[in-house]
């Protein structure tokens, strides 16, 4: 019975760890870390706050209504009422020399206004507001275009991680056999035990090499799950046909252009200029009356003395702030210079654009032109291990000269692997820097 359990246990484990195993391709990671971004979510709280600013900036179009009542306790106030008496002796009546007393009073008002003309602060006030809401928004996809290019990255890293445990896990396997080798005839008396022990060193240094190379896949593999919003413990197998890089290039200056005309950054900018200057005018317009529709109700019962009902009322309101004639220069002032300086920002921006789509244009080239050095390099390295082990074998080169040879192969076979994945993401910051990649990054 206690074996069946081991063997059920064993069973399940490995069930469960089969489970965490995943096949990925570059389009469903893009996919799951746009849905699972913290950043992005994030820029859409940011959009709903923007949202709720331009509701309320509309909602100040609505009438505003008041209702206010009290209840007083009063002591024995004094009254006067300065009322028009009848002299006629006949009759009978209150006295009009008896003094009232009251001792409490209640009392309720209901008001209403709707805004005519607010000096066009409520239109500009939307108009601003609106604005914002379409930078926000602009925001939002800058972001997101940001989580593309690193998931981009990110994925590069994990495939050139796994390449490297790869290409350095077989270049182990040949050195354990060379020295597993050497050491036959080292024990025959046909090899030095120094070259013996110089292929065992090697041995050891790719052992060590494969361990931090197992190590940085480890990590690589841990961002990517976060990213991704997977368990940390999945292991991910990277489909490398997704990171083929088949481009046909556009001269530099489409890039350039297309980076001043559809990077969201400097749109969000052009509106929030366009914000600034509604703000200002908003700003200036403080210095004209407000008018607007008024409308009340009124119930007054001072007990033994007064009850007023039905007291409506209905009118028209204007106020104005005499103030504003020295106080708002200052303010227009603050306006225009913040209009101004998000001008700045927008000159320097674009200024950043076309460095940037040069200085991401060379780097791609660059990288193609490293694609294609590191190809004959191989072709050189193999060539060259060849020549050196023939030499070896007929005792013309060292085994320190073997080795070295075998190093610069396997090398150049890391360098090429490496080469052709980062000019899928040299090409990647390029379409990025010209505001192309959320168009394309999820293709």
């Amino acid at each position: 019975m206690t074996l069946l359990s081991v063997f059920l246990s064993a069973l399940f484990t490995a069930n469960s760890y089969a489970q965490e195993k995943r096949n990925l391709t570059l389009k469903e990671a893009i996919g799951l870390s746009i849905n699972n971004s913290k950043q992005l979510k994030g820029s859409k709280a940011r959009i709903d706050q923007a949202t709720a600013a331009l509701k309320e900036a509309v909602e100040r179009r609505l009438p505003e209504a008041t209702v206010s009542g009290s209840y007083l306790i009063l002591n024995k106030p004094n009254f006067d009422l300065k009322t028009k008496t009848n002299n006629n002796g006949g009759g009978s009546g209150a006295n009009i020399n008896e003094t009232p007393s009251a001792s409490q009073a209640t009392y309720g008002i209901a008001n209403i206004s709707l805004p005519i003309f607010s000096g066009l602060r409520i239109k500009y006030g939307i108009e601003s507001a609106k604005y914002l809401e379409q930078a926000t928004k602009l925001d939002a996809e800058n972001d997101r275009e940001e989580i593309i290019f690193n998931t981009i990255d990110a994925f590069n890293n994990l495939y050139k991680s796994s390449a490297a445990v790869d290409l350095v896990n077989e270049n182990l396997q040949s050195a354990r056999q060379r020295a597993a080798e050497f050491s036959s005839l080292e024990k025959n008396g046909l090899l030095p035990r120094n070259e013996l022990l110089t292929a065992e060193l090697q041995a050891s240094n790719t052992e060590l090499a494969l361990l931090d190379a197992q190590n940085n896949w480890s990590l690589a593999n841990i961002n990517m799950n976060l990213m991704l919003g997977l368990p940390e413990t999945t292991q991910l197998n990277i489909d490398s046909t997704s990171l083929q890089d088949n481009v046909l290039l556009k001269g530099i200056e489409d890039y350039v252009q297309s980076g001043l005309q559809n990077r969201k950054d400097l749109s969000a900018l052009s509106y929030r200029k366009k914000a600034a200057v509604t703000a200002a005018k908003a700003t200036q317009s403080e210095k004209f009356p407000s008018l607007a529709v008024t409308g009340g109700y009124v119930a007054l019962n001072v007990p033994s003395v007064l009850t007023v009902t039905n007291a409506l009322n209905i009118g028209l309101g204007i106020q104005y702030s005499i103030s504003s004639l020295w106080k708002n220069k200052s303010k227009v002032q603050q306006a225009e210079a913040r209009e101004r300086e998000v001008t700045a920002n927008q000159e320097l921006l674009a200024d950043a654009i076309r460095l940037q789509v040069n200085e991401a244009y060379q780097n791609y080239l660059l990288s193609r032109k490293k694609i294609e050095v590191f190809e004959k390099a191989i072709a050189q390295a193999n060539e060259n291990y060849r020549i050196i082990k023939n030499k070896y074998a007929n005792s013309l080169a060292t085994t320190t000269e073997l080795l070295d040879a075998d190093v610069a192969q396997l090398q150049a076979r890391m360098n090429y692997a490496y080469a052709k994945s980062d000019a899928l993401v040299a090409y990647s910051r390029l379409l990025q820097s010209a505001g192309l990649l959320n168009a394309t990054g999820t293709k």
